[in-house]
Protein backbone atom coordinates (compact mmCIF):
# COMPACT_ATOMS: atom_id res chain seq x y z
CA UNK A 1 0.00 0.00 0.00
CA UNK A 2 2.71 2.50 0.77
CA UNK A 3 4.38 2.01 -2.44
CA UNK A 4 1.13 2.52 -4.36
CA UNK A 5 0.52 5.51 -2.51
CA UNK A 6 3.70 6.79 -3.31
CA UNK A 7 3.54 5.91 -7.29
CA UNK A 8 0.04 7.56 -7.27
CA UNK A 9 1.16 10.50 -5.08
CA UNK A 10 4.23 11.07 -7.14
CA UNK A 11 2.41 10.74 -10.72
CA UNK A 12 -0.14 13.19 -9.37
CA UNK A 13 2.21 16.40 -8.86
CA UNK A 14 0.94 18.47 -12.04
CA UNK A 15 -2.98 17.98 -10.96
CA UNK A 16 -5.16 19.08 -8.08
CA UNK A 17 -3.14 18.28 -4.66
CA UNK A 18 -5.63 16.94 -1.98
CA UNK A 19 -7.91 19.67 -0.68
CA UNK A 20 13.24 19.40 8.10
CA UNK A 21 14.87 18.73 10.42
CA UNK A 22 18.31 20.42 10.82
CA UNK A 23 20.52 22.48 12.75
CA UNK A 24 23.41 22.54 10.92
CA UNK A 25 27.10 23.90 10.66
CA UNK A 26 27.74 23.78 6.94
CA UNK A 27 28.87 20.00 6.69
CA UNK A 28 26.33 18.26 9.06
CA UNK A 29 23.25 16.93 6.82
CA UNK A 30 19.77 16.53 8.21
CA UNK A 31 18.50 13.17 8.85
CA UNK A 32 15.74 12.39 7.04
CA UNK A 33 14.73 8.83 8.91
CA UNK A 34 11.00 8.81 7.61
CA UNK A 35 11.72 9.22 4.20
CA UNK A 36 14.09 6.22 4.31
CA UNK A 37 11.11 4.20 6.50
CA UNK A 38 9.44 4.61 3.27
CA UNK A 39 12.21 3.91 0.87
CA UNK A 40 12.43 0.65 2.93
CA UNK A 41 8.88 0.25 2.66
CA UNK A 42 8.79 0.31 -0.84
CA UNK A 43 11.86 -2.73 -1.07
CA UNK A 44 9.57 -4.42 1.02
CA UNK A 45 6.82 -4.16 -1.23
CA UNK A 46 8.84 -5.36 -4.12
CA UNK A 47 8.35 -2.16 -6.07
CA UNK A 48 11.69 -0.45 -5.42
CA UNK A 49 12.95 0.64 -8.54
CA UNK A 50 9.95 2.60 -10.38
CA UNK A 51 8.54 4.39 -7.06
CA UNK A 52 12.44 5.72 -5.86
CA UNK A 53 12.86 6.33 -9.69
CA UNK A 54 9.95 8.45 -10.09
CA UNK A 55 10.67 10.32 -6.04
CA UNK A 56 13.96 11.16 -7.50
CA UNK A 57 13.53 12.07 -10.48
CA UNK A 58 10.73 14.41 -9.26
CA UNK A 59 13.67 15.88 -6.88
CA UNK A 60 16.17 16.29 -9.16
CA UNK A 61 13.63 18.36 -11.68
CA UNK A 62 12.64 20.30 -8.72
CA UNK A 63 15.88 21.11 -7.47
CA UNK A 64 17.61 22.17 -10.96
CA UNK A 65 14.85 24.25 -11.57
CA UNK A 66 14.89 26.26 -8.60
CA UNK A 67 18.80 26.60 -8.71
CA UNK A 68 18.82 27.99 -12.52
CA UNK A 69 15.77 30.54 -10.92
CA UNK A 70 17.84 31.52 -8.00
CA UNK A 71 21.15 32.08 -10.38
CA UNK A 72 19.94 32.90 -13.56
CA UNK A 73 16.90 35.33 -12.53
CA UNK A 74 16.56 36.43 -9.01
CA UNK A 75 20.33 37.11 -7.86
CA UNK A 76 21.09 38.95 -11.42
CA UNK A 77 17.99 40.80 -10.93
CA UNK A 78 18.96 42.38 -7.59
CA UNK A 79 22.17 42.94 -8.69
CA UNK A 80 21.84 44.32 -11.99
CA UNK A 81 18.90 46.79 -11.06
CA UNK A 82 18.58 47.62 -7.07
CA UNK A 83 22.08 49.30 -6.04
CA UNK A 84 22.19 53.32 -5.90
CA UNK A 85 25.83 54.53 -6.49
CA UNK A 86 25.03 57.54 -5.47
CA UNK A 87 24.42 56.94 -1.71
CA UNK A 88 25.91 53.52 -1.59
CA UNK A 89 22.79 52.27 -0.88
CA UNK A 90 19.69 50.50 -2.53
CA UNK A 91 16.94 52.38 -4.28
CA UNK A 92 13.68 52.63 -2.10
CA UNK A 93 11.15 51.78 -4.48
CA UNK A 94 11.43 50.18 -8.29
CA UNK A 95 7.69 49.66 -9.84
CA UNK A 96 6.27 47.52 -11.80
CA UNK A 97 7.02 48.62 -15.00
CA UNK A 98 10.83 48.98 -13.83
CA UNK A 99 10.73 53.02 -13.05
CA UNK A 100 13.26 53.79 -10.26
CA UNK A 101 11.84 56.33 -7.75
CA UNK A 102 14.68 58.08 -6.12
CA UNK A 103 13.33 60.03 -3.77
CA UNK A 104 11.52 57.53 -1.46
CA UNK A 105 12.40 56.47 2.00
CA UNK A 106 14.34 53.22 2.54
CA UNK A 107 13.58 50.49 5.17
CA UNK A 108 16.68 49.11 7.39
CA UNK A 109 14.61 45.85 6.44
CA UNK A 110 14.88 45.53 2.67
CA UNK A 111 18.45 45.98 3.37
CA UNK A 112 18.79 43.39 6.03
CA UNK A 113 17.08 40.53 3.36
CA UNK A 114 19.47 41.71 0.65
CA UNK A 115 22.55 40.97 3.19
CA UNK A 116 21.27 37.90 4.29
CA UNK A 117 20.49 36.84 0.24
CA UNK A 118 24.16 37.26 -0.91
CA UNK A 119 25.73 36.05 2.32
CA UNK A 120 23.76 33.26 1.68
CA UNK A 121 24.57 32.84 -1.79
CA UNK A 122 28.57 33.49 -1.75
CA UNK A 123 28.85 30.92 1.57
CA UNK A 124 26.92 28.65 -1.01
CA UNK A 125 28.35 29.27 -4.35
CA UNK A 126 31.19 30.63 -3.59
CA UNK A 127 31.01 33.71 -6.32
CA UNK A 128 32.90 36.75 -5.62
CA UNK A 129 30.35 39.10 -7.19
CA UNK A 130 27.73 37.46 -4.83
CA UNK A 131 29.84 38.63 -1.78
CA UNK A 132 30.27 41.49 -3.50
CA UNK A 133 26.76 42.51 -3.17
CA UNK A 134 26.89 41.21 0.26
CA UNK A 135 29.50 43.82 1.53
CA UNK A 136 27.39 46.22 -0.12
CA UNK A 137 24.73 45.65 1.81
CA UNK A 138 26.69 45.35 4.82
CA UNK A 139 28.04 48.79 4.72
CA UNK A 140 24.67 50.47 3.72
CA UNK A 141 23.09 48.76 6.67
CA UNK A 142 25.58 49.46 9.25
CA UNK A 143 26.26 53.11 7.98
CA UNK A 144 22.59 54.47 7.12
CA UNK A 145 20.23 52.52 9.64
CA UNK A 146 22.21 51.88 12.76
CA UNK A 147 21.14 54.38 15.73
CA UNK A 148 24.24 55.89 17.03
CA UNK A 149 22.75 57.13 19.95
CA UNK A 150 19.80 54.92 20.95
CA UNK A 151 21.42 51.37 19.42
CA UNK A 152 19.18 49.11 16.80
CA UNK A 153 18.39 50.14 13.63
CA UNK A 154 15.99 52.56 12.31
CA UNK A 155 12.96 51.64 10.58
CA UNK A 156 13.52 53.66 7.77
CA UNK A 157 15.46 56.65 6.33
CA UNK A 158 15.15 59.44 3.93
CA UNK A 159 16.27 58.98 0.66
CA UNK A 160 19.13 61.45 1.92
CA UNK A 161 20.04 59.38 4.46
CA UNK A 162 18.22 61.49 6.84
CA UNK A 163 16.50 58.87 9.72
CA UNK A 164 12.65 58.68 9.30
CA UNK A 165 11.28 56.53 11.22
CA UNK A 166 12.70 55.70 13.90
CA UNK A 167 11.09 53.60 15.96
CA UNK A 168 12.35 50.12 17.44
CA UNK A 169 10.21 47.66 15.42
CA UNK A 170 11.47 44.56 16.82
CA UNK A 171 10.58 42.48 13.48
CA UNK A 172 13.03 44.84 12.02
CA UNK A 173 15.50 44.71 14.36
CA UNK A 174 15.41 40.72 14.39
CA UNK A 175 16.18 41.13 10.57
CA UNK A 176 19.49 42.86 11.00
CA UNK A 177 20.30 40.24 13.35
CA UNK A 178 19.38 37.47 10.89
CA UNK A 179 21.24 39.05 8.43
CA UNK A 180 24.29 40.10 10.06
CA UNK A 181 25.17 36.12 11.97
CA UNK A 182 24.69 35.10 8.37
CA UNK A 183 27.01 37.65 6.48
CA UNK A 184 29.54 36.87 9.40
CA UNK A 185 28.95 32.82 8.80
CA UNK A 186 29.73 33.62 5.08
CA UNK A 187 32.52 35.64 5.91
CA UNK A 188 33.49 35.67 9.39
CA UNK A 189 34.06 39.24 9.80
CA UNK A 190 33.75 39.81 13.39
CA UNK A 191 31.67 43.05 13.45
CA UNK A 192 29.05 41.83 11.89
CA UNK A 193 28.92 39.16 14.68
CA UNK A 194 29.45 41.83 17.31
CA UNK A 195 26.58 44.03 15.86
CA UNK A 196 24.33 41.34 15.74
CA UNK A 197 24.68 40.38 19.50
CA UNK A 198 24.60 44.18 20.38
CA UNK A 199 21.31 43.88 19.02
CA UNK A 200 20.10 40.95 20.79
CA UNK A 201 20.95 42.07 24.13
CA UNK A 202 19.34 45.45 23.27
CA UNK A 203 16.09 43.18 22.00
CA UNK A 204 16.04 41.33 25.32
CA UNK A 205 16.74 43.86 27.46
CA UNK A 206 13.46 45.96 26.43
CA UNK A 207 11.32 43.86 24.32
CA UNK A 208 11.35 40.55 26.25
CA UNK A 209 7.80 40.88 28.45
CA UNK A 210 8.86 38.99 31.56
CA UNK A 211 5.78 38.93 32.89
CA UNK A 212 4.24 37.20 30.39
CA UNK A 213 6.67 35.64 28.11
CA UNK A 214 7.21 36.70 24.66
CA UNK A 215 8.04 39.97 22.78
CA UNK A 216 6.71 43.38 22.30
CA UNK A 217 6.24 44.29 18.55
CA UNK A 218 7.26 47.55 18.95
CA UNK A 219 9.30 50.49 21.25
CA UNK A 220 9.82 53.87 20.41
CA UNK A 221 13.74 55.04 19.98
CA UNK A 222 14.56 54.62 22.95
CA UNK A 223 13.01 51.66 23.25
CA UNK A 224 10.49 52.15 25.63
CA UNK A 225 6.70 51.45 25.04
CA UNK A 226 4.97 53.93 23.42
CA UNK A 227 2.43 55.95 25.24
CA UNK A 228 -0.24 56.71 23.06
CA UNK A 229 -1.08 53.51 20.96
CA UNK A 230 0.74 51.14 19.79
CA UNK A 231 2.66 51.98 16.61
CA UNK A 232 2.93 48.87 15.66
CA UNK A 233 3.90 48.43 11.43
CA UNK A 234 2.26 44.89 11.94
CA UNK A 235 -1.26 45.58 13.06
CA UNK A 236 -2.89 47.64 16.09
CA UNK A 237 -2.00 44.86 18.83
CA UNK A 238 1.30 44.49 20.88
CA UNK A 239 2.39 41.08 20.33
CA UNK A 240 2.28 39.35 16.84
CA UNK A 241 2.75 36.09 15.48
CA UNK A 242 5.04 37.64 12.44
CA UNK A 243 7.37 39.24 15.13
CA UNK A 244 7.91 35.93 17.14
CA UNK A 245 8.40 33.68 14.11
CA UNK A 246 10.92 36.06 12.85
CA UNK A 247 12.24 35.89 16.37
CA UNK A 248 12.66 32.56 16.46
CA UNK A 249 14.47 32.58 12.63
CA UNK A 250 17.08 34.82 13.49
CA UNK A 251 17.79 33.87 16.85
CA UNK A 252 18.35 30.24 15.06
CA UNK A 253 20.70 32.09 12.65
CA UNK A 254 22.35 33.69 15.36
CA UNK A 255 22.77 30.12 17.59
CA UNK A 256 24.85 28.62 14.64
CA UNK A 257 27.65 31.13 15.20
CA UNK A 258 27.30 32.39 18.83
CA UNK A 259 26.33 29.25 21.06
CA UNK A 260 25.69 31.35 23.92
CA UNK A 261 23.82 29.46 27.09
CA UNK A 262 21.54 33.03 27.33
CA UNK A 263 20.54 32.65 23.88
CA UNK A 264 19.83 29.25 23.65
CA UNK A 265 17.66 29.40 26.88
CA UNK A 266 15.77 32.13 25.07
CA UNK A 267 15.34 30.08 22.16
CA UNK A 268 13.53 27.50 24.15
CA UNK A 269 11.19 29.34 25.85
CA UNK A 270 9.92 30.67 22.60
CA UNK A 271 9.68 27.40 20.85
CA UNK A 272 7.50 26.29 23.99
CA UNK A 273 5.58 29.89 23.45
CA UNK A 274 4.85 29.09 20.03
CA UNK A 275 3.63 25.98 20.31
CA UNK A 276 1.41 26.85 23.30
CA UNK A 277 0.64 30.36 22.66
CA UNK A 278 1.08 31.18 19.00
CA UNK A 279 -0.24 27.70 16.91
CA UNK A 280 -3.86 27.46 17.87
CA UNK A 281 -4.08 23.93 18.61
CA UNK A 282 -8.07 23.19 17.86
CA UNK A 283 -7.34 24.52 14.42
CA UNK A 284 -3.59 24.20 13.24
CA UNK A 285 -3.69 27.79 12.40
CA UNK A 286 -1.71 31.06 13.97
CA UNK A 287 -2.86 33.55 15.52
CA UNK A 288 -2.13 35.88 13.98
CA UNK A 289 -2.23 39.11 17.13
CA UNK A 290 -2.82 39.19 20.73
CA UNK A 291 -2.73 41.15 23.72
CA UNK A 292 0.15 41.44 26.24
CA UNK A 293 -1.19 38.00 28.26
CA UNK A 294 -1.78 36.41 24.66
CA UNK A 295 -5.50 36.45 24.77
CA UNK A 296 -6.60 36.33 20.46
CA UNK A 297 -7.41 39.79 18.65
CA UNK A 298 -9.40 38.43 15.72
CA UNK A 299 -9.48 35.37 13.62
CA UNK A 300 -7.67 36.08 10.47
CA UNK A 301 -5.85 33.39 9.08
CA UNK A 302 -2.80 33.70 6.87
CA UNK A 303 -2.05 30.67 4.89
CA UNK A 304 1.17 32.12 4.12
CA UNK A 305 2.48 32.51 7.61
CA UNK A 306 1.66 29.13 8.73
CA UNK A 307 3.17 27.29 5.95
CA UNK A 308 6.14 29.17 6.60
CA UNK A 309 6.20 28.24 10.54
CA UNK A 310 6.03 24.60 10.04
CA UNK A 311 9.51 24.53 8.28
CA UNK A 312 10.54 27.21 10.56
CA UNK A 313 9.35 26.12 14.12
CA UNK A 314 11.57 22.49 13.44
CA UNK A 315 14.32 24.50 12.22
CA UNK A 316 14.62 26.20 15.72
CA UNK A 317 13.56 23.17 17.69
CA UNK A 318 16.97 20.98 16.15
CA UNK A 319 18.91 23.95 16.89
CA UNK A 320 18.85 23.69 20.35
CA UNK A 321 18.86 19.92 20.93
CA UNK A 322 15.74 19.27 23.07
CA UNK A 323 14.54 15.73 21.80
CA UNK A 324 10.99 16.65 23.20
CA UNK A 325 10.63 20.26 21.61
CA UNK A 326 12.09 18.45 18.32
CA UNK A 327 9.02 15.93 18.54
CA UNK A 328 6.43 18.11 19.57
CA UNK A 329 8.10 20.99 17.13
CA UNK A 330 7.80 17.98 14.01
CA UNK A 331 4.04 17.28 14.82
CA UNK A 332 3.06 20.90 14.78
CA UNK A 333 4.73 20.86 11.47
CA UNK A 334 2.81 18.22 9.72
CA UNK A 335 -0.10 19.17 11.41
CA UNK A 336 0.39 22.90 10.45
CA UNK A 337 1.45 21.08 6.15
CA UNK A 338 -1.93 19.36 6.27
CA UNK A 339 -4.34 21.91 7.00
CA UNK A 340 -2.67 24.32 4.79
CA UNK A 341 -2.80 21.84 2.19
CA UNK A 342 -6.20 21.20 2.80
CA UNK A 343 -7.53 24.48 3.12
CA UNK A 344 -5.26 27.06 1.82
CA UNK A 345 -3.88 25.85 -1.49
CA UNK A 346 -5.95 26.57 -4.62
CA UNK A 347 -6.50 23.65 -7.59
CA UNK A 348 -3.61 25.50 -9.29
CA UNK A 349 -1.05 25.29 -6.69
CA UNK A 350 -1.09 28.87 -5.71
CA UNK A 351 -1.26 29.83 -1.98
CA UNK A 352 -4.38 31.64 -0.92
CA UNK A 353 -3.33 35.07 1.27
CA UNK A 354 -5.84 35.21 3.92
CA UNK A 355 -9.02 33.85 5.06
CA UNK A 356 -11.21 33.26 8.00
CA UNK A 357 -13.74 31.09 10.29
CA UNK A 358 -16.00 31.81 7.47
CA UNK A 359 -14.12 31.59 4.39
CA UNK A 360 -11.56 33.24 2.33
CA UNK A 361 -11.14 36.85 3.03
CA UNK A 362 -8.58 37.85 0.73
CA UNK A 363 -7.77 35.50 -2.55
CA UNK A 364 -4.99 37.19 -3.67
CA UNK A 365 -1.94 35.40 -4.17
CA UNK A 366 1.80 37.17 -2.82
CA UNK A 367 4.96 36.30 -3.80
CA UNK A 368 6.19 35.44 -0.34
CA UNK A 369 3.17 32.89 0.39
CA UNK A 370 4.32 30.40 -2.76
CA UNK A 371 8.00 30.76 -2.12
CA UNK A 372 7.44 29.72 1.64
CA UNK A 373 4.71 26.68 0.41
CA UNK A 374 7.77 25.26 -1.63
CA UNK A 375 9.86 24.76 1.46
CA UNK A 376 7.20 23.84 4.11
CA UNK A 377 5.19 20.86 1.54
CA UNK A 378 9.26 19.67 0.62
CA UNK A 379 9.78 19.83 4.55
CA UNK A 380 6.61 17.54 5.32
CA UNK A 381 7.86 15.13 2.72
CA UNK A 382 11.24 14.87 4.59
CA UNK A 383 9.37 14.34 8.30
CA UNK A 384 6.70 12.08 6.26
CA UNK A 385 7.80 10.65 3.34
CA UNK A 386 3.77 11.55 2.65
CA UNK A 387 3.79 11.41 -1.24
CA UNK A 388 1.25 14.19 -1.22
CA UNK A 389 3.76 16.97 0.21
CA UNK A 390 6.11 16.35 -2.24
CA UNK A 391 3.67 16.60 -4.87
CA UNK A 392 2.32 19.80 -3.23
CA UNK A 393 5.83 20.94 -3.42
CA UNK A 394 6.18 20.95 -6.78
CA UNK A 395 3.11 21.78 -7.67
CA UNK A 396 3.28 25.23 -6.55
CA UNK A 397 6.53 25.60 -7.79
CA UNK A 398 5.12 25.29 -11.33
CA UNK A 399 2.05 27.91 -10.11
CA UNK A 400 5.66 29.98 -9.14
CA UNK A 401 7.04 29.22 -12.92
CA UNK A 402 4.05 30.12 -14.89
CA UNK A 403 2.72 33.10 -13.20
CA UNK A 404 5.14 34.85 -10.84
CA UNK A 405 8.19 34.48 -12.90
CA UNK A 406 8.55 37.92 -14.31
CA UNK A 407 9.49 37.13 -18.15
CA UNK A 408 9.77 40.94 -19.19
CA UNK A 409 12.19 42.14 -16.35
CA UNK A 410 13.23 39.55 -14.31
CA UNK A 411 12.71 38.57 -10.91
CA UNK A 412 8.87 37.81 -9.76
CA UNK A 413 5.80 39.68 -9.65
CA UNK A 414 4.72 41.13 -6.36
CA UNK A 415 1.14 40.24 -5.88
CA UNK A 416 -1.21 37.97 -7.99
CA UNK A 417 -5.19 38.05 -7.98
CA UNK A 418 -6.52 34.85 -7.93
CA UNK A 419 -6.99 33.99 -11.68
CA UNK A 420 -3.24 34.54 -12.01
CA UNK A 421 -3.76 38.56 -13.49
CA UNK A 422 -0.48 40.21 -11.53
CA UNK A 423 -1.04 43.72 -9.72
CA UNK A 424 1.20 46.74 -10.11
CA UNK A 425 3.15 46.54 -7.30
CA UNK A 426 6.28 47.70 -6.90
CA UNK A 427 9.06 45.19 -8.13
CA UNK A 428 11.09 46.47 -5.14
CA UNK A 429 10.15 47.94 -1.92
CA UNK A 430 10.38 48.22 1.74
CA UNK A 431 8.82 44.46 1.84
CA UNK A 432 9.41 43.40 -1.92
CA UNK A 433 12.72 41.81 -1.49
CA UNK A 434 15.10 38.67 -2.60
CA UNK A 435 14.94 36.71 0.38
CA UNK A 436 11.83 34.58 0.19
CA UNK A 437 12.07 33.16 -3.46
CA UNK A 438 16.23 32.88 -2.93
CA UNK A 439 15.65 31.53 0.04
CA UNK A 440 12.89 29.10 -0.92
CA UNK A 441 15.20 28.23 -4.23
CA UNK A 442 18.63 27.47 -1.94
CA UNK A 443 16.22 25.54 0.47
CA UNK A 444 15.02 23.54 -2.07
CA UNK A 445 18.65 22.70 -3.64
CA UNK A 446 20.14 22.03 -0.14
CA UNK A 447 16.95 19.46 1.04
CA UNK A 448 17.28 17.41 -2.36
CA UNK A 449 20.89 17.51 -2.07
CA UNK A 450 20.32 15.72 1.42
CA UNK A 451 17.27 13.34 0.35
CA UNK A 452 19.73 11.82 -2.25
CA UNK A 453 22.95 11.44 -0.12
CA UNK A 454 20.49 9.81 2.90
CA UNK A 455 19.45 8.04 -0.03
CA UNK A 456 22.73 7.09 -1.25
CA UNK A 457 23.94 5.98 1.92
CA UNK A 458 21.58 3.33 2.69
Amino acid sequence: MIAAGILQGIGAWSHAPVPPTRFRTMNTPRKTPLVLMAVSALLCAGLPARAAEDAASQLRALSAATEQEVKGDILPFWMKYTRNPEDQGFYGTITADMTVRKGSPRGALLTSRILWTFSTAYRTYKDPAYLEMARWAYRDLVDHFVDKESGGLFWTIKAGGEPLDTRKQIYGQVFGIYALAEYYRATGEKPALDQAIAIYRLVEEHAHDHVNRGYFDALDRKWQRPTLGQHNVLGDAPKSQNSHIHILESYTELLRVWPDPGLLANQKDLIDLTLTRIIDPSTHHLVLFMKDDWTPIGEEISYGHDIELSWLIVEAATAVADPALIARAKQASLDIARVTLAEGVDPDGGVISEGGPKGYTNTNKEWWEQAEAVVGFLNAYQLSGDPRYLAASRHTWDYIEAHFIDRDHGDWYNLLKRDGTPLPLPKVSIWKCPYHSSRSCLEVVDRVRELQDAGASR
